[in-house]
């Protein structure tokens, strides 16, 4: 890889296992891996930062985390106090009908993330249109500081506060001399529907003061000139911002995958693809039909964040899930994960625990010697043990138990595979399965089978690609204003454009001055749309709204075209600034075969001899047929019988069915 327009950047992605760094220099790609500190995540990102970039004084980082999705999803954030209107401080727990388990006679729902005790109700209120039917008072506010105990945190969410925001700021101000850091919707997600602005908010005060601690502590300790973070929106934010509105990085990590994936499947000539991103404790897809898909509806832990997010499902599925059986005797593999700490057995670190990982070393997909560039020895004897114990419950041979583990492990992420194609109403055969993570290319091929995709590809360095589409994304600021006006209304055209002009400013403004950016960043115009008495909306091009919207309804939906009044619901402008060029060269010609090796494998309980190659001999005009194992640094790729291996011209590895298995 080369690249132009460069000076020293270092892409940091942590993951469960490994924290991943790239560094960019003068047209270079340096790469490194280091295991993560689950107890203190920035000691692996700082430790990483000294080893990487030895001798080195002028760089920057940009920094994708999953510091605040872990604080979600383990119950480890802050104690939050949340201000609200009175009469609605049980709307973050009353929520909506959703039913999580549809059948479930007595339903579970995950407590709420403020204690009822912590909910402080005030007089004031705001109609839908801004104005005021109820003042605040200003006796309320001077005490409210004192009525917050213990908490850590502070959230403001006031009815109709994106109308007009005159009573959250004077709440805030309320708390101007109190040390506690204070998230308000207005600030957050100035968006109609309180349920969801409720939650979004409460969200980022309940991660903000970790996040906040965590992102300062590497941005002083780093050394860097700046320091950037992946947001969930495929963008880079400030670290200001991302330290104030940390809910924008809870899906930082698998982000810079997608962009990564999107970006090499450009680069090899595919136009879609489903970008599949195996690490040590999950799996994360994401379709591309050409582009990112975004979605402003995700749930983490039990808990809506209606913020822009890359739409990514996650499935607990990676290389370090744990095989139980149960007590029926059935396999299970995962959600639970060894981490990084013991990890997988073959580490030698300790781990009791067969996992995804251990299952590629017994059968040989995943050479003992092969592991980090061949700069670590798996310990394969050390897994023998625990396998036998796992087979002998399952009453099969520890070939076949492991073989069962990748299996079991399979099925759950072709499940997930299906979620975001199939059950969209989109045919697997016109998608390449881009597959990346330290695990992907040990499965790429047999998924993208299952799922009757037209083939896999595996960029090069696959288990540092997040950190790759870090360095590949833009910087972005994303502004939105809730309208809410027909469109047979008179002067609704000059509404839109009244309220896209004043979001064009506000993005425009706020990306420069969080980034400290110059140049004139390029503004994208869109609108939520639906039919009047709908509930949900679609967001198309502004240009030309009202044809665009009955195009994507009739896209998403398969209805024809209806005679209702459309409605605005909300305009939005996302300001863009390009992240550095990387322009990757081709790579020159095969001359000759590469060097090639034998290793034993375990196919179907058969011993068996498959070739085995690092990746760095092969060339574009290389092909190997499977069984073969290709050994990187990075990731481990596994072509098995029946498939067939190529080269591209920049260095992808191309997986195809022959004709013959085809």
């Amino acid at each position: 890889m080369t690249a132009r327009r460069v000076r020293s950047v270092v892409a940091v992605d942590t993951g469960g296992t490994f924290t991943d760094l790239l560094l960019l220099e003068g047209g270079r790609i340096a790469r490194l891996k280091v295991p993560s500190t689950p107890s203190d995540p920035a000691e692996a990102v700082l430790t990483g930062l000294r080893e990487i970039l030895s001798g080195h004084d002028s760089f920057s980082v940009i920094h994708g985390s999953t510091v605040a999705t872990n604080a979600l999803l383990e119950r480890k954030g802050a104690r939050v106090a949340l201000v609200t209107n009175r009469g609605f401080e049980d709307i973050i727990e009353i929520g909506r009908q959703n039913r999580p388990q549809l059948y479930a006679l007595v339903g579970h729902r995950p407590p709420p993330l403020v204690s009822r005790d912590r909910r402080i109700g005030i007089a004031g209120r705001l109609d839908h249109l801004g104005a005021e039917l109820e003042p605040l008072d200003p006796a309320e506010l001077a005490a409210l500081a004192k009525q917050l105990g213990d908490a850590e945190s502070i959230a403001i969410v006031l009815l109709h506060s994106y109308a007009n925001p005159m009573h959250e700021h004077a709440v805030k101000e309320a708390f101007a001399h109190d040390a506690r850091p204070v998230s308000a919707s207005v600030d957050i997600l100035p968006e109609y529907r309180e349920y969801e602005r409720t939650s979004t908010t409460v969200v980022n005060a309940y991660v903000q003061p970790l996040m906040s601690g965590y992102l300062g502590r590497i941005e002083e300790e780093a050394g860097a000139e700046r320091v950037s973070v992946m947001g969930s929106n495929g963008g880079v934010l400030a670290i200001g911002r991302a330290r104030r509105e940390p809910v924008h990085t809870v899906l930082s990590g698998p982000a810079g995958g997608a962009v990564g994936a999107l970006s090499w499947g450009r680069l090899d000539g595919v136009r879609n693809l489903i970008s599949f991103d195996m690490g040590g404790t999950s799996t994360d897809v994401a379709l591309c039909p050409g582009e990112l898909l975004h979605s402003r509806e995700l749930s983490i832990g039990g808990q809506p964040v209606a913020v822009p997010v890359i739409d990514i499902h996650t499935v607990g599925a990676g290389g370090g899930s744990i095989a139980k059986v149960d007590a029926g005797g059935a396999l299970h593999v995962g959600p639970d994960s060894a981490g990084a700490d013991p990890g997988p057995i073959c580490y030698g670190a300790g781990g009791v625990d067969v996992t995804v990982t251990d299952a590629h070393v017994w059968l040989g997909r995943l050479p003992a010697r092969g592991f980090l560039g061949g700069e670590r020895d798996l310990d394969r004897g050390a897994v023998q043990p625990h396998l036998a114990a796992l087979a002998a419950r399952m009453g099969v041979t520890p070939e076949a138990a492991a073989e069962g583990v990748l299996r079991v492990a399979g099925s759950a992420m072709v499940r997930a595979l299906r979620v975001i194609s199939v059950e969209r109403g989109f045919d697997p055969r016109e998608f390449t399965l881009v597959a990346f993570g330290g695990a992907g290319g040990l499965h790429a091929a047999e998924l993208a089978h299952s799922l009757g995709a037209a083939g896999a590809l595996i960029p090069p360095d696959p288990g540092l690609l997040s950190a790759y589409g870090m360095l590949a994304a833009p910087l972005t600021r994303e502004v939105v204003r809730t309208l809410l006006v027909r469109g047979d209304q008179r002067d609704v055209d000059r509404a839109v454009e009244a309220a896209l002009a004043e979001t064009d400013v506000a993005a425009r403004e706020g990306l420069l001055a969080d980034t400290g950016a110059s140049g004139e960043p390029s503004l994208r115009r869109q609108l939520d749309v639906r039919y009047h008495g709908q509930s949900f909306e679609l967001r198309v091009e502004a240009d030309d709204w009202r044809e665009a919207f009955h195009a994507a309804h009739a896209r998403r939906y398969g209805y024809e075209r209806r005679d209702w009044a459309v409605e605005v619901v909300t305009v939005r402008t996302v300001a863009e600034l390009p992240g550095p060029t990387l322009s990757v060269e081709p790579l020159p010609a095969a001359v000759g075969d590469p060097a090639l090796e034998t290793t034993p494998v375990w196919i179907d309980g058969e011993r068996r001899e498959a070739a085995a190659v690092w990746r760095h001999d092969l060339r574009p005009g290389h092909e190997l047929l499977g069984p073969a194992v290709v050994l990187d640094y990075s990731g481990t790729t596994w072509v098995p019988t029946g498939w067939t291996l190529s080269v591209s011209p920049h260095g992808s590895l191309k997986l195809n069915l022959t004709a013959a298995e085809g």
